[in-house]
């Protein structure tokens, strides 16, 4: 079973993006509430991939070209948590 947390910091980032990437975040969570995060890392418009360097460890999924979720996945027994560290405008 997969749940998805974020903090107080997460939610203030959430606040200040347009509506259409918090649509998208949002359905990037039930997604992996539902069906778990290895089916959706299947789906190609993610781009889900594992960062490098000070951030290894973490992992990116892309909302679009500009926007990422930041997360680290938690195993604690039966339940796999993924926390969301941040959401972010990719500067390239």
């Amino acid at each position: 079973m997969w749940k998805v947390e974020w903090g107080r910091y997460v939610h203030k980032q959430l606040e200040k993006l347009p509506d259409f990437i918090r649509d998208k975040f949002m359905a990037w969570v039930l997604a992996v509430e539902e069906v778990g995060l290895h089916e959706v890392k299947k789906r190609t418009g993610y781009h889900d991939e594992c960062l490098r360097g000070n951030r290894k460890g973490q992992r990116s999924v892309r909302l679009n070209r500009a926007y990422r979720i930041i997360y680290e996945i938690i195993e604690n027994k039966n339940l796999k948590i993924i926390e969301v560290i941040e959401v972010n405008k990719h500067e390239y």
